[in-house]
């Protein structure tokens, strides 16, 4: 059987003046593909097996071609988008076509010369099509454990869950909503800390390190903001979380933990609602 999308070792069952014809097996007549002559093998005769991957030309043909695409089906992988249409965006994926990312497979806007990760599928009209929802084709099995620190990319978020992350572009993972502090922006790449590695072998990760040093981080940059505005911070930890949040990308709790630690260091004092810079 040809497999669309995948690449597979086929036999030389025919020749023709443009190409040979391909089989699964060299007993095979009726199911063929045509693989173009400037890609045969020098020398190829029938019954020689060939290494190829399966797609659709441009008028939607089945087509064989012996170059090494960027993406396989099951596979994800980081593609350049070379340009953007009416129907979705194109990619390069090594091949003399562009594979379409369609819009309602995309998230967040897509725009030429960005780098999207995405895995393949196949359409309702049996075509290759790129998605970017990616979920399914991560794998389960990264060589990490607690606390080791890790790059990934932010390829959807959940406002029940958070954020899903492509570590390595390769493993699958996920900040929890609780952990959402500071900048994570879909489609943007992180750095974070993985905080357990969860029975099905997915990682959940924090972009927060350990209490003990985040304290020293916070706390930095609190005073830096309270310097940045001329030695004032014109609110203290009495106002909502929500604030809190919105201004300096933590939770009440840490802002609270962080101001402590510069009121005992006697770097700041308390006038009124603000909090203010002694030095």
């Amino acid at each position: 059987m040809i497999r669309l999308g995948e690449k597979q070792e086929l036999f030389i069952v025919r020749k023709a003046e443009f190409g040979v014809y391909l089989a699964a097996s060299p007993e095979e007549k009726s199911e063929v593909v045509l693989l173009p002559a400037k890609q045969v093998p020098e020398e190829s005769e029938i019954g020689e097996a060939v290494t190829v991957f399966i797609y659709r030309d441009s008028r939607d043909r089945l087509i064989a071609t012996v170059r090494e695409p960027k993406l396989q089906m099951g596979q994800v992988a980081e593609l350049y988008v070379a340009q953007t249409g009416k129907i979705g965006a194109f990619l390069d994926w090594g091949l003399e076509k562009d594979l379409l990312l369609p819009f309602r497979q995309q998230r967040g806007k897509v725009e030429q010369g960005d780098k999207v990760l995405v895995s393949l599928y196949i359409d309702k009209s049996d075509r290759l099509c790129a998605t970017m929802n990616v979920y399914e084709n991560l794998r389960a099995d990264s060589p990490y454990g607690p606390e080791d620190r890790v790059k990934g990319r932010v390829y959807e978020m959940s406002d029940n869950f958070g954020a899903f992350v492509a570590v390595d572009n390769l493993y699958s993972a996920l900040i929890p909503q609780k952990e959402l502090y500071g900048k994570v922006e879909l489609g943007k790449d992180i750095s974070a800390r993985v905080v357990r590695v969860r029975e099905d072998g997915r990682l959940t990760l924090s972009i927060r390190d350990k209490a003990y040093l985040q304290i020293d981080r916070d706390a930095e940059k609190i005073y830096a903001m309270i310097q940045d505005r001329n030695g004032v911070l014109p609110f203290n930890d009495k106002v909502s979380p929500e604030l809190i949040k919105q201004e300096t990308g933590m939770s009440k709790n840490e802002f609270k933990r962080a101001v402590g630690k510069l009121y005992k260091e006697r770097k700041i004092e308390f006038k009124g609602d603000c909090i203010c810079a002694t030095v």
